[in-house]
């Protein structure tokens, strides 16, 4: 009983297609939060999607599944994937998805400590997420895969020789695909190894960023309300302490553009009395 009209397939992915919406929305607030907060994010980058009615139809078909147990049997129709920095990052994200109390998790596999005979390394969550909807609410299946950048990279190249060889690769190229995993997977250890200097550096390069932004931002507050021909000159003065890398004179001159804008500021309070 796979053969269906198109109309009720569209009304059977409704809650799918709701469910990634609100969960995309959640997982990427938590970047957010971290990152508001000016520390470290284990998060880094968030997508999703709802399996398409051909690939639905095509693992039904390979599994022997019957339309009546699609729900309950196939927990990849709605998919999260989040993406990590480093290998220790995935367990922070576990943990933190362990804590919630707007989902349940059902079914957890961990294919990082037991790869998969391909290579293939992920931490698995199958979920049950209430949606609500006009109807009424509605316990979706999802399924969350998280991961390392470098594990991530690996994945899409095999899924898409996999897709190309309809699943049966040659075994040269599997043999190479093995080998190219645990590459990916020594490159995870060996950044994991040096992630304080790597996150030193991430740090220093984003508290650049915001000095130069908050500075940039004083320019063109004080810009409306100045001489234009100064505030030129205040930019290009910035642009070039930019250029030096001169990062102690760019936080004494964004101190001075403080000043100044809080200066504006209260001129303008005092003409509208």
């Amino acid at each position: 009983m796979i053969k269906m009209e198109i109309q009720d397939w569209r009304t059977f992915l409704v809650p799918y297609n709701q469910a990634v919406a609100e969960l995309l929305v959640k997982f990427r607030n938590i970047q957010y939060e971290y990152k508001n907060l000016g520390t470290y994010s284990p998060v880094e980058q968030v997508t999703g999607r709802v399996k398409t009615i051909s690939s639905i139809l095509q693992k039904m078909a390979k599994n022997n599944i019957a339309f009546e147990d699609l729900e309950e049997r196939m927990s990849d129709i709605a998919g999260i994937r989040i993406i990590c920095q480093f290998v220790e990052d995935i367990d922070i994200v576990v943990k933190l998805i362990r804590e919630r109390k707007d989902m349940e998790i059902t079914e957890e596999t961990n294919y990082i400590s037991h790869k998969k005979a391909s290579g293939y390394r992920s931490y698995h969550i199958i979920i049950n997420y209430p949606v609500y909807t006009a109807l009424g609410t509605k316990n979706v299946r999802a399924e969350i895969q998280i991961r390392t950048l470098g594990m991530n990279f690996w994945s899409i190249i095999e899924h898409s020789l996999s897709y190309k060889y309809r699943g049966q690769l040659p075994p040269g190229v599997s043999e190479r695909l093995t080998n190219a995993a645990e590459a990916a997977f020594n490159m995870d250890q060996e950044m994991s190894a040096i992630r304080s200097e790597i996150l030193n550096a991430q740090g220093t390069f984003e508290h650049q960023a915001k000095v130069v932004s908050d500075a940039m931002n004083n320019i063109q507050s004080i810009y409306q309300q100045s001489e234009k021909i100064a505030m030129r000159e205040a930019q290009e003065t910035l642009l070039e302490l930019v250029k030096e890398n001169k990062m102690d004179e760019i936080r004494d001159f964004s101190h001075q553009l403080d000043a100044i804008a809080a200066h504006h500021k209260i001129q303008n309070l005092s003409n509208q009395d």
